[in-house]
């Protein structure tokens, strides 16, 4: 499989990358990282993200402005995407076909081909604007899945329902997993 990760500017970011680490090492990950997760990363768990790329061996990690990406154009062929924390500016502009950075350009392409698409969107309460935004896109067939905590597994640690909620994700891209209890 071939699995684009965008990680945007909402608070969380470090549940991207924690998602990649979960990932099986037999999936090919295309990884794009906004300028405002890098900045999220660094002020919420002085993360700097320079330190973390590339410890996959079937990763690619891309810059937001790199449009030449592979992941860009449709004949690149990726099996499913996931945008994770999703922030209220890239929902928009996915809402509306801005795509004016590689997160939205490869979004914009994976929705024309088709693919599977989940967005993690990020907030809380959320606005009119944004649950339209979120039905719009649910219309297209994106799957909205916003992290949240689910207690019949019994977390006891910020770890297990961070493991949850990457295991609901995996989940629905069909990636099996031993993340966290599931109900009997």
């Amino acid at each position: 499989m071939k699995l684009v990760v965008a990680i945007t500017g909402a608070s969380g970011s470090r549940l991207g990358l924690k998602f990649i680490q979960k990932l099986p090492s037999n999936i090919e990950v295309h990884t794009v990282i906004s300028k405002s997760a890098k900045k999220a990363l660094k002020l919420e768990e002085n993360i700097n993200i320079k330190d973390l790329i590339n410890e996959r061996k079937d990763s690619f990690i891309y810059k937001e402005t790199q449009i030449e990406a592979p992941i860009a154009s449709g004949s690149f062929k990726t099996d499913k995407m996931i945008i994770l924390p999703c922030s209220m500016n890239t929902l928009a502009k996915c809402a509306v076909g801005i795509s004016d950075n590689l997160v939205t350009r490869a979004f914009t392409v994976m929705l024309k081909e088709n693919r599977d698409i989940i967005l993690a969107p990020r907030e809380m309460p959320y606005s009119s604007i944004a649950l339209e935004n979120m039905l719009k896109l649910s219309k297209l067939g994106v799957t909205i899945a916003p992290p949240t905590l689910a207690y019949y597994s019994k977390q006891d640690s910020l770890e297990m329902m961070e493991d949850f909620m990457i295991g609901k994700w995996f989940d629905l891209l069909k990636i099996d997993h031993n993340l966290y209890k599931r109900w009997k």
